[in-house]
């Protein structure tokens, strides 16, 4: 029994190492396509795109465990099954359910694991990541020249050279047009040659100048207003440096605790604190409201109250057809405009509230909807397993091809599922707590009818099977259809009606 425990082990902890790592490279190619533009051109050192692909890396764990489950432990089966290691496993008078005994116990510890990663790494790498993926985004692309074309990355400057060195360090034929006083440029350099280099701290481009002019207009300075002591100056040099400031060029680090608040970057304990101060918030919010408006409410019911019961009584339909009619003539007016006043007033708090109120509700969803996910990823490890195994002992095949595929079209149905439900749940429109583990609640059944069928040894994907059933079915309508041909009349009408009853 030993033996076999081990042989299953061994068969399955191989394939499940290298489907995770493959399925991982995957996810971060996906992640390296969606934020391309924002890596490329910004000058980031290799230290920070790897920190960034660390961090994905652990955010993508969420996907990449349940999937390398599923399909690591249809490869495993499938192999088994191949090679008739199962058969043998079982005529050696052991059931399917015990040989799988100690791996459920394997699978179920990668749950709990996958568990305690969702509740304390998780929220760590998601806030990591989170913060260093908005420094990423935000800051600036380096400064780069291409000849021939007008740069207007650096604030205050237009910068335009003929051609540079194949280094890019030394550009030729240069123009530089200063407008940081205005929108005009009144400050134009043009130099010959000039030499790129940065300052030790690099928040400062330093460009060294050679053989060029510069020319100043003074007279934008003080637009439309005539002066007769106006400028033009034009100063002549060798050698010169212009220095720009390139501090907005440089990565910040932003502070983390401005991230920490957000749903996606919370354990369960500090979920459960924001759900309770959110709940507070709402309610106060709610009987703020109620406190303001209920005053008005009652207007009309105490007016009508005061009124002499005797006159009520001896006109009862005209206080049962119109309200308004209870008000006096001479005060109908005044009444209505004050009605309406007090309608826009309600209105106005009501709308004003409502938006606040949204805001607390759905803040309220995305706290519950992550509480749930924190439990799914675990559930979901099992579900998949469930599913994966049996699957693998009734198609018994293995390698790369045929297991992948139907591992792929399995996880596609659990991910969208999945996907639409927790949509769904964020959206409002079904309950947090279905819309997280609808996918395994409409999976669940599926993995006990695989398991079943695994344990009966059922042909459940042998298409030979299905072939013959289909080739007698056939048949046996060629023969009665044969018969009929054959027999007279009455006998036909009599074989249609049997074959109508059958049917």
């Amino acid at each position: 029994m030993k033996k076999i425990h081990l042989l299953i082990l061994k068969s399955f902890i191989r394939p499940f190492i290298v489907t995770f790592f493959i399925v991982m490279f995957v996810l971060l190619m996906l992640f390296l396509f969606k934020y391309i533009d924002d890596l490329i051109g910004k000058g980031f050192e290799w230290y920070v795109i790897l920190e960034l692909l660390w961090y994905a890396a652990a955010t993508n764990v969420a996907m990449a465990l349940p999937l390398s489950m599923l399909l690591s432990s249809i490869m495993t089966f499938g192999n088994l099954g191949e090679s008739y290691e199962l058969v043998a496993i079982k005529a050696a008078g052991v059931s399917l359910r015990k040989a799988m005994a100690p791996l459920f116990i394997l699978v179920g510890l990668f749950s709990v694991g996958g568990f305690l990663f969702s509740d304390y790494i998780m929220p760590v790498a998601n806030l990591k990541m989170g913060s260093l993926l908005y420094d990423v985004r935000i800051k600036q692309a380096d400064f780069f020249v291409k000849p021939g074309i007008f740069n207007n990355t650096i604030p205050g400057y237009a910068i335009r050279a003929k051609g540079k060195s194949q280094d890019g360090k030394i550009l030729y034929d240069l123009m530089i047009y200063d407008h940081k006083t205005s929108n005009t440029a009144n400050n134009v350099l043009l130099a010959k040659e000039g030499y790129i280099y940065n300052s030790p701290d690099n928040n400062t481009m330093i460009l060294k100048l050679k053989d060029g002019v510069r020319y100043e207009d003074t007279r934008v300075q003080k637009a439309r207003v005539y002066n007769p002591r106006q400028q033009f100056t034009r100063f002549y040099f060798e050698e010169t440096e212009q220095k720009f400031d390139m501090s907005a060029f440089q990565m910040k680090r932003t502070d983390e605790n401005l991230f920490k608040s957000h749903h996606a970057m919370l354990n369960l304990k500090q979920l459960a604190h924001y759900t309770d101060s959110n709940a507070r918030q709402m309610d106060s919010l709610r009987n703020t409201v109620f406190r303001e408006i209920k005053s008005y409410y009652h207007y009309f019911n105490d007016y009508y109250k005061t009124k002499d019961t005797s006159e009520r009584l001896s006109n009862p339909i005209r206080y049962q057809k119109d309200f308004i009619t209870t008000i006096p003539s001479e005060k109908r007016n005044m009444a209505i405009s004050s009605a309406l006043s007090q309608v826009r007033y309600i209105k106005d708090v009501v709308m004003l509230k409502a938006d606040e109120d949204a805001f607390y509700s759905n803040k309220d969803i995305l706290y519950n909807v992550e509480f749930q996910r924190k439990f799914t990823l675990a559930v979901s490890c099992l579900l998949l397993f469930c599913i994966g195994a049996p699957l693998g002992a009734i198609i018994r095949k293995g390698g790369l091809g045929l297991p992948v595929v139907v591992a792929i079209i399995f996880f596609l149905i659990y991910h969208i599922i999945s996907t639409v439900s927790e949509k769904s749940a964020k959206e409002g429109n079904i309950d947090t707590f279905w819309g997280m583990w609808m996918a395994i609640f409409v999976l669940s059944p599926l993995a006990i009818f695989l398991a079943y069928k695994a344990a009966t040894d059922s042909a459940l994907f042998d298409i030979e099977q299905y072939r013959l059933k289909l080739n007698k079915a056939l048949g046996w309508v060629k023969v009665r259809l044969g018969m009929a041909d054959r027999a007279p009349i009455t006998q036909r009408k009599s074989l249609h009606d049997d074959y109508m009853k059958s049917s």
